[in-house]
């Protein structure tokens, strides 16, 4: 798991590392370094068929049933997927001027994110309706909930925690790993009181705890990265569904031939 700890240590331009003040320095003379957070293999349980077609920028269960949002100008839509077969049963398009990114579901509607156009749509879950729109700053990445707030990342090392009903925004926390802000948190879900987020480009799922923005551990998923036999360089890990009726996780990528049921850390 070395490489995997060397990205989150700032190999990679992922960690967001500013020079340290000189008391922060002295504070550190003979000071430990923190414990670095468990490292775990991916533990691939099954796996299913998905659309090669859909380039996946969000992933999630209401009551039971699969959804998904996707990307690209004229291709971005939500969808509702059979997990067992892969095949859409339904889905609605985003305008092409839009390009679709992350998704939740907050009781029986569906709201789904933009990339650079600031605005979420609102839908009904059942017809797939839209229901209104909601403006916001900046970039918009991943999404999911956790009961009381929406949890929006935007590539950068913040996730910001927003009113489900009006779109404002009740606070930040700032994503770290042994103190370093991490940068390009992407695809979000929030499981058992822990925010599990893609790592853009790395290979890697950070379990965040949800009021310090503390990264508590890492799921390694190169080794199913390299099983996909997707070519593209942008066909990267962004998925992340928790079905609470079952119990079970399911991750998969754009573009992606398969989505895989993994093992919760600790389960």
């Amino acid at each position: 798991m070395g490489v995997a700890l060397a990205i989150l240590a700032g190999a990679a331009p992922l960690v967001s590392a500013p020079a340290p003040s000189l008391s922060a320095r002295q504070q550190a003379v003979g000071a430990p370094a923190p414990p670095a957070p468990p490292v775990e293999a991916a533990r691939v349980i099954a796996s299913y068929p998905h659309d090669t077609g859909a380039f996946t920028q969000g992933l999630f269960f209401s009551d039971g049933r699969l959804f998904e949002s996707t990307g690209q100008h004229g291709e971005s839509a939500i969808r509702e997927v059979d997990l067992a077969t892969g095949k859409v049963k339904r889905e609605a398009k985003l305008p092409p001027e839009y390009f679709g990114e992350g998704s939740t579901g907050w009781g029986k509607t569906i709201v789904s994110l933009t990339w650079k156009h600031g605005k979420a749509f609102r839908w009904d879950r059942d017809s797939f309706r839209k229901l209104g729109e909601f403006a916001y700053p900046g970039e918009g990445w991943g999404l999911t909930q956790d009961g009381s707030s929406l949890i929006l990342s935007d590539g950068s090392s913040e996730l910001r925690f927003l009113d489900p009903k009006t779109f404002a925004e009740q606070r930040r926390v700032t994503v770290t790993w042994r103190g370093k802000p991490v940068r390009q948190i992407n695809e979000l879900e929030y499981v058992r009181g822990e925010i599990l987020a893609n790592i853009w480009h790395s290979g890697l799922i950070a379990r965040i705890h949800p009021e310090t923005g503390a990264i508590k551990g890492v799921i390694d998923m190169r080794p199913v990265i390299a099983s996909v036999e997707v070519r593209d360089s942008e066909a990267v890990l962004n998925g992340i569904a928790w079905d609470d009726r079952t119990g079970k996780l399911y991750v998969t990528g754009k573009r992606w031939p398969k989505l895989f049921e993994i093992a919760l850390p600790g389960s």
